[in-house]
Parts: C-alpha cells; structure tokens; sequence
C-alpha cells in the first residue's frame, strides 16, 4: 500500500558528547540539474534537493559539465562524458559518465539516483562503496520502447541498466501509487516492501500568477502573452511538454481539430526525442493552421514567469499522456490557477480530482508497452469533448482552477515531501 504522510519531522537531539552530530550524507544522482533541464526528473532533483539539504548533508552529483563557481561551491558536481566515449552510443555514454559518479561518491552514507541515466552510478558506487543505494522511478524504460527509436542498440544498454540496478535497490521510490504498481508489474522479483509512494511536489511560492495590485508584473505578463502571439480576449488550451510518444502530443493535435473556432491552442512543446515524431507533429500543425486560428507552438524552453504568464492568459491545461507517472506539468498548472484535462492513465488520476480540479479523459490501451490506445478515434473524440467543456465555460474552468490551487497547497508541498523521503532513507538505514 503506498506510505501514508508522515508528521512533521522533529528536531533531531542534541549529541551526548556535547559536539553535534555528523549530518547523514545523502548523495543525489541525476543526469539533470539546473540550469540542464530537460524535463520533470529535473525539476524535481532541484527541489528535492534544496529541501532535503534542511535535514542532510546533500551533494549532488550531475550530467552535462561543471557548474559556475556558486553552484560547485553549495555541493553540486557536473560530470562530461569521459573523452574516450564522446562519439559513442549515448547509452555507453551514459555508463561512462555513471563510472566517474561512481567513484566520486565515498563518504556518502546513502546514494539516490533519479532515472536510468544515473542508476548505474548509484548501483556501483553502492557497492563499491559498501553503502545503500535508493531509486527514485520517474519512469520506467519496459514501458517505453519507443525509445528505440531514439538510442538503437542503446535502448538494451539502458534497460538493462534499470533493471540491475532497481533488483539490486536497498529501496525504490515511487512518485505515484500507480507508478508502485508498474514497477512491480514490471519487475516482479522486487520485494513489494521495499517500494514506497512519496508523490512530487510543487514549489507552490514559484508557481502563482502576479498579484492583481502589482502592475508591473501584471504588465511584464501582457507584453510576454502578446509577444508569443497569444490573444488574451479568447479561451485557449495549454500544452506543455517535450515532443516524445509518451506525452500524446499527436492525439492532441487530432482533437484541436474538434475545438469550437474561438478557443486557440498554445503548445510549449520542444526537445523532439526523434526527428521522425517531430516531423508528424509538424505535418499536423500544419494542416490544423490550414483551417483554424490560434495555434500557437512556443518551442523554446521557457523562464518561470514567462511560462508563468502564458499559463495565466490561458483558460484549461492540457496533459494528453500515454504513459505519465506522475506529471510535474500538471502539479504546475494547478498551481497557477488552471483546471486539467488529463488522460486517466498513470498517476495522473492521483493528481487531478476528477470534476472538481478538472477532466480525466477516459482510455483502454495497450499492454504492449506502447500505451497505445485500443481506440484513438475514441479517445481523440473524448479528449475533445473534455477539452471543449472546460475551455467553453469560464465559471466552471474558474472553479476547478481554485480547486485545483487548493488541492496542491494540500496534498504537494515539497515540505511534506522532505519528510517522507526521509522516512524512506531511515527505513533503507535501519535495514542496512
């Protein structure tokens, strides 16, 4: 059963010896990190981090070079990829990297590694190092092999490095109930005690729209919407995302199409995983400008505020996923005041309050791996039909707005999460 949340933590006893007690070092592995990032995993290690370093001793260890001399000095590593594997497989490249993390992380008392990129290095530095390793899954490569298309070759390398390194877990993290049961739908082999839900979290102090009496960010937000084309006066539909078959960008664009003339379409969607998924999103783009207005594709990645103000100017947020674990985006959205409408599939049901914070939209799919679903026709029609409910009615979007505000303020501060996630390390100590 997922953990229930925990109180909150006390202050930890003085030191019988009169010194303080050496902080519990917690080393955070992770191919992302600011300002290289990509998508959800990051965000959530950025946070994560920053409120653990409340209770540990946290370093972080990542992908993509050094950081300034700031970013170093407050405990975080950037790693290149070793020069002799620059020009390989990107999953051999990957491992490489994850030998150097694995050697840099002795003194560590517990290691974390979020998303196949770093679980290598968190699986050899354990037991190089003699010391428990935790995985946080944020998505899981079984369950999307369309990555194939992406890495080849390395689309094994990867999954195999998953798996090793999850099998050999002292503890697994979940991010959703639902995403418990994929992992151990998944890897059946896995103890089901040692897998525990502590959901993502929400910055909720960095994710609200400009107060109403502050005309200087409500000015900065108008000139941002403007600049990205975006028209104020009319509903719109929000989409925010990378350009990858997981995220159901290609069911979307088939379902605007069915959108009332007035309501427009605002896509932050970039990073395509391969040039094939971006040329059908482009072909489909296309031919939906050929017989509406308002489709509007940002594909920079956007600063918080500007993406802040564009959620602002926009009426209903949109999560068309096939496979989402969780879904930071919608935790986001939610917090500056939007409903969503999202797949029933993953854990999205656990974030979004069915006719209270929003839509789910109903899907069968396949079991394959894919998450295809059974139906698209189907399932474009009521991913419309959702869509235009919401986005026709500006009460109801209103109030499933608030709610869904309401909801993250409750359920999703990074906090509560802190505090959950160091129950799981204590847990994953006790037994060590």
């Amino acid at each position: 059963m997922p953990d229930v949340p925990a109180a909150p933590r006390p202050a930890p006893a003085p030191a019988t010896t009169g010194r303080p007690a050496r902080a519990l070092r917690v080393d955070l592995l992770t191919r992302e990190f600011p300002p290289h990032v990509y998508g959800g995993a990051g965000v959530h290690v950025a946070e994560l981090a920053a409120v653990l370093a409340q209770h540990a001793d946290v370093r972080v260890r990542c992908f993509d070079g050094p950081r300034d001399a700031a970013t170093e000095a407050s405990g975080v590593t950037g790693y290149t990829t070793p020069t002799a594997l620059a020009d390989a497989n990107a999953a051999l490249a990957t491992l490489g990297t994850d030998l150097v993390m694995a050697d840099d992380v002795a003194g560590a008392d517990l290691l974390h590694s979020h998303t196949w990129y770093a679980n290598m290095a968190g699986h050899l530095g354990g037991l190089l190092h003699g010391v428990p390793h935790v995985v946080t899954a944020h998505s899981l490569e079984p369950l999307r092999p369309w990555k194939a298309e992406q890495l080849g070759g390395g689309y094994a390398l990867s999954s195999w490095a998953e798996r090793t390194a999850y099998l050999g877990a002292a503890g697994v993290i979940a991010v959703s109930a639902g995403m418990r049961a994929d992992i151990l739908r998944v890897y059946p082999e896995l103890d089901p005690e040692r897998v525990h839900v502590v959901h993502n979290g929400i910055d909720l102090s960095g994710w609200r729209r400009p107060d109403a009496d502050d005309a200087t960010a409500q000015a900065d937000a108008a000139a941002t919407v403007r600049r990205h084309g975006i028209d104020p006066d009319r509903p719109a539909v929000v989409f925010v995302g990378r350009i990858t078959r997981q995220k159901g960008l290609p069911y979307l664009l088939r379902a605007a199409a069915e959108l009332p003339p007035e309501v427009q379409l605002v896509l932050c969607a970039g990073a395509p995983d391969t040039p094939e998924i971006m040329a059908e999103v482009l072909v489909l783009v296309e031919r939906l400008r050929e017989t509406r207005t308002g489709v509007v594709w940002i594909e920079e990645m956007l600063p918080r505020p500007d993406l802040i103000a564009v959620l602002g100017a926009c009426t209903v947020f949109v999560c068309p996923s096939v496979y989402e674990p969780l879904g930071i985006v919608n935790l986001e959205a939610m917090a500056v005041g939007l409903p969503v409408v999202g797949t029933a599939t993953g854990g999205i049901p656990e974030v979004v309050d069915d006719g209270v914070t929003g839509l789910l939209v109903p899907i069968e799919q396949s079991d394959d791996g894919t998450g295809t679903p059974l139906d698209p026709d189907r399932f474009v029609a009521d991913l419309a039909a959702a869509l235009t409910r919401v986005a026709t009615d500006p009460a109801t979007a209103a109030a499933m707005g608030a709610a869904g505000r309401r909801r993250a303020e409750e359920h999703f501060t990074w906090s509560a999460i802190a505090d959950r996630t160091m129950d799981v390390y204590e847990r994953v100590l006790a037994g060590a």
